[in-house]
């Protein structure tokens, strides 16, 4: 129950500075460097978010983070088991990196900061929305050097298992070239969902499996590569049982 209070008292503490404070410093920044005023917002938002897992005592095993390239924008495909998946994978990229979730996930003021860091928000029932996103990423990556990171399942996991991948946001990589890096996260729904409304201490495995292009792919996958990369975190998270403590 302390746990819960306490993250509870440094969020509205968070937004509260940051609505009076932190944000209009920030467009103001950004009127002169846009720049710094990405480079600040990225600093606070990873501030933020292990301040939260500290908080929460959330302890992320981290396996392969040397594999991901640091010189060239890529596409991270993570499956998705709780909102804490997004606090612990921000909390590790190396650069700036595009989130894009769906918009019912537009959380005032922190909806400000992820506006800041390019994030983008997908409203699901709208195709044509949809699709201007999936091209607005692929100029992020390739014009921008800007990462991406998916949760191509599209929803929360509820069971753990992996549910099956969304072929249309890999033409971010197909269109790109860029490389995929592959995330495999098991644990965190026992930080928060598996006994909501309290928060529980736990170990948490994120594992980055070696980057790929989809032209290196045989002719089959190269066709269905969400299912390709589906089949991959799902052979990533089968040695994971026996990491957790």
């Amino acid at each position: 129950m302390i746990r819960i209070v306490i993250a509870l008292i440094v969020v509205i503490l968070f937004f509260t500075v940051s609505f009076f404070l932190i944000l209009p410093a920030e467009w103001l920044l950004g009127r002169f460097n846009p720049k710094a005023k990405e480079d600040s917002s990225l600093a606070i938002v990873k501030w933020a978010f292990r301040t939260v897992m500290f908080i929460a005592g959330c302890k992320p095993k981290v396996i392969g983070l040397e594999q991901v390239p640091k010189d060239e924008a890529v596409l991270y495909v993570a499956n998705h088991l709780s909102f804490f998946d997004i606090i612990i994978t921000y909390s590790l990229v190396p650069g700036q990196t595009c989130y894009i979730s769906k918009k019912e996930n537009r959380v005032p003021i922190l909806a400000q900061y992820m506006k800041n860091l390019h994030c983008l928000f997908l409203d699901r029932k709208d195709i044509r929305q949809g699709m201007q996103i999936i091209l607005q990423a692929i100029q992020f990556v390739k014009d921008d050097g800007i990462s991406v990171f998916i949760f191509p399942e599209g929803t929360r996991s509820r069971t753990g298992e992996l549910l099956p991948f969304k072929e249309g946001s890999f033409k971010i990589a197909s269109k790109s070239g860029c490389k995929i890096v592959p995330v495999a996260i098991t644990g965190s729904s026992a930080i928060f969902e598996d006994h909501f409304p309290l928060l529980k201490k736990g170990e948490v495995i994120v594992e980055y499996g070696k980057p790929f292009t989809i032209r290196e792919l045989s002719p089959e996958d190269q066709k269905f590569p969400g299912r390709y990369t589906h089949d991959l975190i799902a052979s990533m998270k089968e040695n994971h049982a026996s990491l957790l403590s």
